[in-house]
Parts: structure tokens; sequence; C-alpha cells
């Protein structure tokens, strides 16, 4: 087996979902968010995954000004680590069922470039690039990625400098992807996120996941996870392939039967699973070096 000896773990800190009624630990405000990041990182994080939430609400944000505290303030630690910021919000539609034109609460759809604001304000090491549109969950709630949109979106990220994260939630995902790829709208190394058990894409099943990345480019860097319970195993699943791993309260706000986790003690867990493999964790620099990026300036 193609077992990866120095492993990147990402920790996505806080996501868009419903969560924050659900655990105290998941981070709301800016303050909090870089307080997760600078801890995941001192637990073993070479990558930190960057959502923002309105802080009096805590529901999910595109405010670029919320998104440039949270960088600033991880900055002004000093903290090591590799800032990969979502551009995934702005793809949520959500439909009336009997009446599918007309858009219902929860609904925030804009263009593939209207959400891109904050990556061309903060020009961070990695941004988000979900790969196409999906039915997310059950109910009404598509997610819209449209080939038109990850085109425009791809092209823009390119001129920008930025190295994409390609978020694949389901087998034709990955197919487009490697369209970009062949159309030019993608740099080597191409790096891939295989995205597991979300209702109703990839399921969180080993031979699925081997299969994509049977399918992935040759020279790509991939990482997976999955939801839940799920998480930590499928740790163990992506380093036995050969790919990087994610954990964090965004997919998961557990670390056993009723223990709810912080993001600092879900990265603990995926460092000790790593080395229990015989792996070892990377380090900010080798995350970059591994990714293409540029040096820590």
């Amino acid at each position: 087996m193609p077992v990866n000896d120095n492993v990147i773990i990402t920790c996505a800190l806080t996501g868009a979902g419903d969560t924050v009624s659900k655990s105290p630990h998941v981070p709301v405000t800016p303050e909090q968010i870089a307080r997760n990041a600078v801890e995941a990182a001192d637990a073993g994080a070479a990558v930190v995954h960057i959502h923002v939430r309105d802080p009096e609400t805590g529901a999910p944000s595109r405010n670029p000004s919320l998104y440039r505290e949270v960088v600033e303030r991880i900055k002004e630690t000093g903290t090591d680590v590799v800032i990969n910021l979502t551009a995934g919000m702005g793809g949520d539609l959500v439909i009336d069922p009997d009446e599918p034109l007309t858009h219902l609460p929860g609904t925030d759809l804009v263009g593939g470039l209207d959400r891109l604001p904050h990556v061309e304000d903060l020009l961070p090491d990695i941004c988000t690039l979900d790969c196409g549109s999906l039915n997310f969950g059950d109910g009404s709630n598509l997610y819209v990625s449209t080939p038109d949109m990850l085109r425009q979106g791809a092209r823009r990220i390119q001129e920008l400098g930025v190295r994409p994260e390609l978020e694949i939630f389901d087998t034709g995902q990955l197919w487009f992807a490697k369209q970009l790829l062949a159309e030019g709208l993608l740099d080597d190394p191409s790096v891939f996120q295989l995205c597991m058990g979300i209702p109703w894409g990839a399921p969180a099943d080993p031979g699925v996941l081997q299969s994509m990345v049977n399918m992935l480019p040759e020279g790509a860097v991939w990482a997976s996870f999955a939801l839940g319970r799920m998480q930590m195993p499928w740790v163990a699943q992506s380093i036995l392939l050969g790919g990087q791993v994610r954990v964090g309260l965004e997919d998961n706000l557990y670390l056993g039967k009723g223990n709810k986790a912080t993001n600092a003690q879900l990265v603990e867990r995926a460092v000790q699973i790593t080395e229990g493999l015989g792996s070892r964790v990377a380090s900010p620099d080798e995350a970059r070096l591994k990714l293409g990026l540029k040096p820590r300036s």
C-alpha cells in the first residue's frame, strides 16, 4: 500500500453548518476562530481551513471583514500555519418543492466570482473550489456550482496566484476537476479534498474512496475526510492510501460518544493515529513544499 509517511493535517475550524447550538466548543467570533486556529496549529495541524460566522447569531457569513480579522489575529500571534479560506459560500439554493422557482429562506446564491472577494483581498495560501452541484442533504437544499461558475472561479483564482483546493463530493465532480486541469485552468500540483459521507454525495465507503483515488490525475496531492464518527477512521483510511487528512469541528463534534471535542483535541487524536501508523506529521513548511505554495512570508 502507498502509505503516506509525511502527513499534512488540516483542521476545519467551524464550517457553515448548524452546529453552534450543538457544542459550546464551535468557534463563532473572529477572536474565537483565530484562537482555535492557533491551538490547532500548536497541536500539530499544518493547515487551518477557515469559514466565518456572524458574531451575533452564529449564522454562516461571507463578510470579507470577518475573514480579514481572523487572518490578522492569527498572524499577530506569529503562529506558523498555512491559511486555507473557504470560497464555497454563496452556493446555497433552497427551493419550494411545489413551486421550484420560489426560493425559500436559507438561499444564499451568487455567481462564481462573487464568492471570491475575501480571497482577492487577503490572497491566502489556499482557497477552496467546490467542483460541482449537489443535493445537499434531505429536503430541498441544493449546492449550486455550475461548469461556467467553476471555470470563472478557477480562472480568477489562478490569476490571483492562490492554490485552489478542489472540493470533491462525488465522482462526477472529480471528472470535471480533471477537465479544468486539461483546460489549463489549474496549475500543478493539483490539490484535491475528497469529501465523504455528505448526503447525498460520495458515501463514506473505503471502496468508493479507493475508486476516487484511482481517478486522480498523476502528481495530484490529495486529502480526504468523512463526517461524524467516521472522522477518525478516515484519518487512517487516507494515510494508508497515500493521502493527507482533515479533522475539525466543521465535520465532527465528538471524540467519542457523548464526549464533545475541541478542535485541538481532534488534531491531537489525528496526530496519535498518524504516528501510530508509523508516519510523521508534516510541519507547515513541509506542507508548503508538498502543496507547491510560496515560502512563509
